[in-house]
């Protein structure tokens, strides 16, 4: 907190921020990987060594380069940065091939195109009204907002132990995102369709993006702009491109939901309703993501992070929104706590009994029907408030 204060005094705390994250990140380099790392490390050498024809016809390796062109160009500017690390890991025929310089190389790539993903955090976060702010600094909604996104759990352990490279392609949508806040409609229409070329999975987004660029951008001559809440208006922003791209994401939710999650933060500091399912949607979604990391040294780092984030935001976002009603129902308090005894039997009871050698997959079943229950839920809940919820204008002129 000493920090933390010193870091405010001199108008840093966002700095203080992302400093602290950096940090943790380069701690969790000596965890555990997926094979995801191969096939990163594969790529790196697919593009380095071969011609640009061969890219994408490469089968040495069963970790085919599958990703749109401009992801390959971007494993292919790594490399020239790789080869100073380990020359043999840019080697086509090692397959499955580890050093400590590969680890280091590999883990480091994703935490500076982190950059990206903190300043778009940082661009998103000028672009929310302080309505709400209280006096302190923990209550502000930009500060709020800040934590949520930079110490994302998911992100964290998906990108940082897991391994991938989902914050520089989150960075790539949230600065898209905040552009078309800021009515600087080309650069936020160039920058989702460069993103668009680096991960094609994005591509459910594109109808939220084409509907509000054609109301917003294209057919707006000599009228006044028309906001998103005439689109989405009950999200919490109520003005600009953010609620119309964001309700959209939101909607997707069932797919993919550890890769995307972090942008669901940007709905929970304006609206009592949106914040209590951003809770239930991400504290779900990120025990969802318990499977990925399977190994006992990492069983402690994912449980004690996640207890962290998630109590820090309900509590925070219970303050933001402490003269409204309560943000969970009975029946919604049940339901998170529930996932501490499924917890408790899939990791500590389970393996004890005889079901485990002969059906191994129990786990992984609870996990993933438990989970989707609440991802359901949240998304019809959702899908409720679009629906009944009247639109802003009227409601300001009653």
């Amino acid at each position: 907190m000493a920090a933390l204060r010193v870091a405010t005094g001199a108008g840093n705390w966002f700095s203080a921020l992302a400093l602290g994250v950096t940090l943790l990140k380069c701690l969790l380099i000596p965890t555990y990987h997926s094979t995801d790392f191969e096939v990163h490390r594969n790529w790196l050498a697919i593009t380095h060594s071969l011609p640009i024809s061969q890219w994408y016809y490469e089968a040495t390796s069963e970790w085919t380069l599958d990703y749109p062109p401009f992801f390959a160009w971007f494993e292919y500017a790594l490399s020239h940065v790789a080869k100073y690390f380990d020359q043999e890991m840019l080697n086509v025929h090692n397959l499955n091939y580890s050093s400590s310089r590969t680890l280091l190389f590999q883990r480091f790539s994703v935490i500076f195109t982190d950059a990206l993903f903190v300043y778009a955090v940082y661009e998103c976060c000028k672009c929310i009204e302080g309505k709400k702010a209280g006096k302190e600094l923990t209550e502000k909604p930009k500060f709020i907002l800040s934590v949520l996104l930079l110490w994302n759990f998911g992100l964290l352990i998906v990108d940082h132990i897991h391994f991938q490279y989902n914050g520089f392609l989150s960075g790539l949508m949230l600065l898209s995102i905040a552009r078309l806040f800021q009515k600087r409609h080309m650069e936020g229409a160039f920058l989702f369709a460069v993103l668009l070329h680096f991960k094609h999975i994005y591509l459910y987004v594109a109808p939220a993006y084409g509907i509000y660029l054609l109301r917003s951008y294209c057919f707006t001559a000599n009228k006044p702009e028309p906001t998103a809440s005439s689109l989405f208006p009950t999200l919490p922003f109520q003005e600009g491109p953010l609620p119309c791209i964001l309700g959209s994401k939101l909607l997707g939710v069932v797919q993919c939901f550890g890769q995307s999650a972090v942008r669901h933060r940007l709905l929970s500091v304006g609206k009592a309703g949106d914040a209590s399912i951003f809770l239930i949607l991400t504290t779900t979604g990120h025990y969802s993501l318990f499977p990925l990391l399977f190994t006992a040294p990492e069983l402690p780092i994912k449980i004690l992070l996640m207890l962290l984030f998630t109590i820090y935001s309900i509590s925070s976002l219970k303050t933001l929104f402490r003269k409204e009603k309560p943000l969970f129902n009975w029946m919604e308090t049940f339901y998170l706590l529930g996932l501490g005894p499924l917890e408790v039997f899939c990791e500590f009871v389970f393996p004890f009994t005889s079901w485990k050698l002969k059906y191994p997959f129990i786990p992984l079943l609870l996990t993933s029907v438990y989970c989707a229950v609440g991802i359901t839920y949240a998304w019809f809940r959702l899908y409720v408030s679009v629906l009944s919820d009247p639109p802003v204008g009227k409601t300001k002129k009653q």
